[in-house]
């Protein structure tokens, strides 16, 4: 993946669940300025458009003060996104911004060349330009947090698909039989083992076996991926078992990918990744057994680094690169 060389300021935008951040953006990856809105809780797409451009025009005002122009603005949503429309195409998580013309709502409020890009993917681009995938041409990028994102880059390229819904791994299953019936309407995908939604509900599920737990002590509705971690360190033996079940899932599934795709690394980020340590090496020794020798002993299975600004950066590089393609 190579750099932007020329000099350009771009304004990146991550549509989460909970908040709709924005930032400023160099050609060299730095962050200039940032704003932070609380995501609309609605079914109406338009009110998300109003969020949306409040939080470009709050982080674009400092820019314009220094006498800088914001030439492209990246807007990453927790959905399949068709790369030639802007459509959102499936978002299991966040079904109202699904079939909204994204990309002339958002030109019309605020003007200007609008990319949108599916969150993981460009997490999966920041990764490779500025974390832990720099120095690689094949990753595959998981996002761990309310759902299950992924993102691949393939030969330097973002893999996409012919609608825009490739590299949905955490929707592909790993135990079709009998599994959790997952928000896509599928049966035992990887989101449903391997998420923080999913550490959650499967702590609830063990919890009656082990009585002398000390998760026992929290409130069902209060138990948080974060807490059964800190269980899990503290040798909590039903937090023990609950990462080692999620591992073994996520392993199938990264088992999955590196005989499809041949990945060179696998990048894990996402709030789950806070607790790498407790399910990383037996995910791995899960890949080890099921995927072919070769390919599975040259992936490595490494941490992210960007932690939340993995899509903003990945939103800035892609914009930045839109803006390249133009001037050639």
């Amino acid at each position: 993946m190579k750099q932007i060389s020329h000099n350009s300021l771009v304004c990146a935008v991550d549509l989460g669940g909970t908040n709709l951040r924005a930032a400023t953006i160099d050609d060299n990856g730095e962050i200039h300025d940032r704003a932070r809105f609380p995501t609309p809780h609605t079914d109406n797409p338009t009110e998300i458009v109003s969020a949306l451009t409040a939080a470009v025009t709050e982080c674009s005002k400092p820019a314009e003060a220094r006498g800088q122009n914001i030439e492209a603005l990246c807007i990453v949503v927790p959905g399949s996104v068709h790369a030639q429309t802007g459509l959102v195409v499936n978002a299991p998580n966040v079904p109202a911004i699904v079939d909204f013309p994204w990309k002339d709502a958002v030109e019309a409020s605020l003007g200007g060349p609008i990319l949108i890009e599916n969150d993981a993917n460009a997490a999966a681009v920041g990764e490779m330009w500025k974390g832990a995938g720099r120095g690689y041409q094949t990753i595959i990028c998981f996002t761990l947090g309310t759902g299950v994102g992924s993102g691949v880059v393939l030969n330097g390229q973002l893999l996409r698909g012919i609608d825009g819904t490739a590299g949905e791994i955490g929707h592909t299953s790993v135990n079709p039989f009998g599994g959790v019936k997952c928000k896509c309407g599928s049966i035992g995908c990887l989101e449903v083992y391997a998420s923080a939604t999913a550490i959650v509900r499967m702590a609830s599920e063990l919890l009656t076996d082990y009585a002398q737990s000390t998760l026992q002590a929290i409130d069902v509705a209060n138990l948080s991926a974060k807490e059964i971690a800190r269980a899990a360190n503290e040798q909590d033996a039903c937090a023990l078992t609950l990462f080692e079940r999620m591992a073994v899932h996520l392993g199938v599934g990264i088992a999955n990918v590196v005989n499809e795709l041949n990945p060179e690394a696998v990048v894990i980020g996402g709030g789950v990744s806070a607790a790498f340590d407790l399910f990383a090496p037996r995910a791995r020794e899960e890949m080890m057994r099921r995927a072919f020798p070769v390919p599975a002993k040259r992936c490595r299975i490494v941490k992210a680094e960007c932690g939340d600004d993995a899509g903003l950066l990945g939103a800035a590089w892609l914009a930045s690169a839109r803006i390249e393609l133009a001037r050639v």
